[in-house]
């Protein structure tokens, strides 16, 4: 089977379906690969760099002549027209928002598969597109606000005097939200993160942030890996929350999205007019509405010294990192579609994910797909019952220490004087050896460092006592011994030390 890559037409759009360095993976499922030429260029990607790794430069004539034909933006009607029998098209579909383009594709066995469909399983995410360009929209949209901001995000004190640090305010603690905080706290701002889910908590603080809450226990987790439309209470609570944030912050980033669905507004016209002339909003939700009142899509707009920025190309702003990970992500589903790994496209309509996605099977709709349970909460282990344990009875410590008591009486009893000098030297080395090596931190010292350490330093005190010794070969005896030990001693610190510099960062 032959794949076609299609050049973006939508207008500022950069970004590739397919990058350069994936085709040699894609060949080895089989498949040959043909790319409209200059389809990379606002990626800097050259059709040289293609052709190189084995593509075929073509025209947009003949990538529709290919088997599969792949893409990023949601297609035109006049793109879905140009469909004929029995080929398989991947993008971004949007098939809950786009239903007239859904029913043009009800025709000759055509297959259509959407990016912004695959499910939010633990299997799927390798393949979860949204989630790879939600990743780069938040990250950018704190850039795009640090421009329009023109002041420093981190806080300075110079000879000139102090300057504080940004304050940020960002609703929703999805993927965009995420990478949002983690780029503005990079930058030194302070930061402030709400959303409706509880178990994001750990996962906000972990990025440095501060996890606004409400005065009202309900969780927004649903069973779809998105958050759920929460009760008119709850609502209220969080608007006052955000009203009282907006007096005080200097940025505003909203994330918050319902798929399918018109974006919910959470920033008010009241909202904006108390933050404070120069601050900054960047509304991610924009594409469907905003979560802004004031939000114009595609562009920004100013009320009262506020600037709303509502971009809806912010993954194509970044467009060669953003195109490697949309790579990446249609290779897997490619992976996934080749079992057998021949070039012949299965659409196993009895896997979750392949279903989830595909919303035109052989010319029938098949979207919605069943719904698939999932939740980012973890799960209730049930604690098994501990076995009981009967009490085992401890063996009498006396016999050992009364043994040990009279083997030390008949040795003090019968022993030579000069053999009892040695016993007691031997006796008080092994004490102190232990007690100077076996108190070291287990983090500066291993277990087994420790035992040949512990053996060395008896020995060296034990020599050392010798060293007085009037004898010539006592004395050379000791002092080898005292060298031998040493070397054993610090060599043995010095490798622990290295072993233990492998693991710093």
């Amino acid at each position: 089977m032959k794949i076609g890559v299609l050049k973006e037409v939508k207008d500022n759009e950069k970004r590739v379906a397919i990058t350069p360095s994936l085709i040699p993976k894609i060949k080895k499922l089989g498949y040959e690969i043909h790319v409209e030429s200059n389809s990379g260029l606002g990626s800097n990607f050259h059709d040289r760099q293609y052709s190189d790794n084995g593509a075929v430069i073509c025209t947009k004539e003949e990538v529709f002549e290919c088997d599969i034909i792949l893409n990023i933006n949601k297609p035109s009607q006049e793109l879905i027209s140009k469909l004929s029998s029995a080929q398989t098209f991947i993008s971004f579909f949007s098939p809950a928002t786009n239903p007239d383009a859904l029913k043009m594709c009800e025709k000759d066995k055509i297959n259509i598969l959407s990016m912004d469909s695959v499910p939010r399983i633990s299997r799927a995410q390798k393949m979860d597109a949204l989630s790879s360009m939600a990743n780069v929209a938040g990250s950018r949209a704190v850039i795009e606000a640090a421009h329009e901001f023109g002041r420093f995000f981190g806080g300075q004190i110079t000879a000139a005097g102090k300057i504080n640090p940004a304050k940020i305010l960002i609703i929703g603690a999805g993927v965009a939200g995420l990478s949002a905080i983690g780029t503005a706290t990079s930058l030194g701002a302070i930061v402030k993160a709400f959303d409706t889910r509880p178990e994001v908590k750990e996962q906000v603080e972990s990025l440095g942030a501060q996890f606004l809450t409400v005065n009202l226990e309900e969780d927004g987790s649903s069973s779809d890996g998105y958050a759920k439309v929460m009760s008119e209470e709850f609502i209220a609570a969080e608007m006052a929350l955000f009203k009282e944030q907006a007096r005080d912050v200097d940025i505003i980033i909203t994330t918050a999205l319902i798929p399918g669905k018109e974006a919910p507004k959470l920033i008010t016209k009241d909202m904006v007019e108390v933050m404070k002339p120069g601050s900054i909003i960047v509304d991610l939700a924009s594409q469907q509405g905003g979560n802004c009142e004031l939000c114009e899509k595609g562009a920004i707009a100013e009320h009262n010294g506020v600037k709303i920025i509502g971009f809806t190309d912010l993954p194509s702003r970044l467009p060669s990192q953003s195109s490697e990970l949309y790579s990446n992500n249609l290779f897997h589903i490619l992976d996934e579609l080749t079992p057998a790994k021949d070039g012949k496209i299965d659409i196993n309509m009895e896997d979750d994910v392949i279903r989830g996605m595909t919303v035109v099977k052989d010319g029938s709709i098949t979207y919605p797909p069943p719904k698939i349970e999932v939740s980012a909460s973890p799960r209730q282990v049930e604690k098994k019952a501990e076995p009981t344990v009967m009490p085992v009875e401890k063996k009498s410590s006396i016999i050992p220490a009364v043994i040990a008591l009279g083997s030390i009486f008949l040795v003090g009893a019968f022993a030579p004087t000069s053999f009892m000098n040695h016993f007691t030297v031997f006796v008080l080395s092994c004490f102190v050896g232990y007690m100077v090596i076996w108190n070291v931190t287990a983090s500066l010292h291993t277990p087994l460092m420790s035992v040949t350490n512990a053996v060395s330093s008896i020995i060296i005190i034990g020599a050392i006592t010798q060293i007085s010794t009037s004898d010539m070969v006592s004395l050379v005896l000791a002092s080898i011994a005292i060298f031998i030990a040493s070397i054993n001693i610090f060599g043995g610190f010095a490798v622990t030390k290295r072993m233990l510099g492998m693991f710093k960062k």
